[in-house]
C-alpha cells in the first residue's frame, strides 16, 4: 500500500535539499499520516489519515 491519505489521498511531494553552496539534491516530503478507527458505513475500519483530515472533522472515531 503507497504512503498517502486514504480520504484526500495526500501523497508524497518531492523537492530539493539545498546546501549552503547552493548545491541541490532530490529529497521528498512525506505527508503525516495516523493510524485511526474510524467508521466506514456504520462499521470500525482501520484508516491511514492524515492530521489535516483528522483536524478538519473528516473522520468520525470509532469507540
Amino acid at each position: 500500500m503507497a504512503f498517502t491519505c486514504d480520504l484526500c489521498d495526500k501523497r508524497r511531494q518531492s523537492g530539493n535539499n539545498i546546501s549552503h553552496a547552493n548545491n541541490k539534491t532530490k529529497r521528498i516530503f512525506k505527508p503525516n499520516l495516523q493510524p485511526v478507527r474510524a467508521l466506514i458505513d456504520g462499521q470500525p475500519k482501520r484508516l491511514r489519515v492524515c492530521t489535516r483530515c483528522l483536524r478538519s472533522g473528516k473522520v468520525i472515531k470509532a469507540v
